[in-house]
């Protein structure tokens, strides 16, 4: 245990200037956006220039780069994120209403593209140079080359026009319909994790061929064991380290997916106030909902090496 908090400690320690820097960037692809955001809030009518600087005077716009961008990181040491130039709403509060849908809906993405890509990527090694093995590999050939917007698109078209099944333009809050908000986030949730479940099912059988070739499974089933014994519990075990490892890069495509496949679903999350921000010339809008997913990201794969450290066999020996 004082190996794997050494490590963790190690990892906290190295993220500090991963942050630093994804704040940096963020915060300066914004301020060097050509919108004019002073224009963009107040119309698109023309304006008289001098009301055009007070509002940037009011709102610290003319201020030099690296003034506000001090002042910014002095609002994340405070956990705020600024506010709309429009409303004056807090970003936080419109982050805080929007982050739960797309979490809902990565969430739901990572579960459906993990069992999918378990039953697959095992069936497929256990029958390796099968049948099902070459099945499987065409679909997931298929599955990697298809994008989460044209997957969305195909499933919009045959389960929501062809056959109205599923809707495809409304949200459901699971307090007011659990029913009915998993028949809203159905489609989402399938494209999403379509893509996904078919690179981890390859990641999967390609770990789970290589495991099953080691001595210690000859052994294994030379010593009369039965295949699903060996299988399930050591050859799982091991051979998921591994794909464990490539997880936390596909959670982070996860999160950025579902801002596209919001829009095209017209659910209210990230996506929605992203482009709504873009739209509107909010630039503390969008870095706010951009930062925020960037920092799931890194605090996502955070967790994701703690488990694999964890699940590593030599590291749990150590521990032991």
């Amino acid at each position: 245990m004082v190996l794997v908090l050494r490590l963790l400690g190690r990892r906290l320690l190295s993220l500090i200037p991963l942050v630093l820097g994804i704040v940096l960037f963020v915060f300066a692809v914004m301020q060097f956006s050509p919108t004019d955001p002073a224009i963009a809030v107040l119309s698109d009518a023309p304006i008289p220039p001098d009301q055009v600087e007070q509002f940037r005077h009011a709102h610290g716009l003319d201020a030099p780069f690296v003034v506000r961008y001090v002042s910014f990181l002095g609002l994340l040491i405070h956990g705020q994120l600024g506010k709309s130039l429009a409303t004056g709403q807090p970003v936080t509060d419109l982050i805080t209403t929007a982050l739960p849908l797309t979490l809902q809906l990565t969430f739901l993405g990572l579960v459906i593209a993990l069992i999918v890509a378990g039953v697959l990527g095992v069936t497929s090694a256990i029958f390796r140079d099968r049948w099902p093995d070459q099945a499987i590999r065409v679909v997931t050939l298929l599955g990697v080359a298809a994008p989460s917007f044209w997957v969305a698109l195909l499933l919009v078209q045959w389960l929501a026009i062809d056959h109205p099944v599923f809707p495809a333009s409304r949200y459901v809050n699971p307090a007011d319909s659990i029913s009915g908000w998993v028949l809203t986030m159905t489609l989402p949730s399938l494209s999403l994790a379509f893509p996904i479940a078919a690179q981890l099912t390859r990641i999967i059988r390609t770990s789970m061929v290589e495991e099953l070739d080691r001595d210690y499974v000859r052994t294994a089933r030379g010593g009369g064991l039965p295949p699903i014994v060996v299988v399930g519990r050591n050859v799982l075990r091991n051979a998921l380290i591994n794909p464990l490892n490539v997880i936390g890069l596909r959670v982070g495509y996860l999160m950025g997916g579902a801002v596209v496949i919001e829009q095209m679903f017209n659910l209210p999350g990230m996506g929605q106030i992203m482009i709504e921000g873009v739209k509107n010339g909010e630039p503390a809008i969008v870095q706010g909902a951009v930062l925020t997913i960037a920092l799931g990201f890194v605090a996502i794969n955070l967790v994701v090496d703690v488990l694999s450290m964890l699940a590593n066999p030599r590291l749990r020996s150590h521990t032991a």
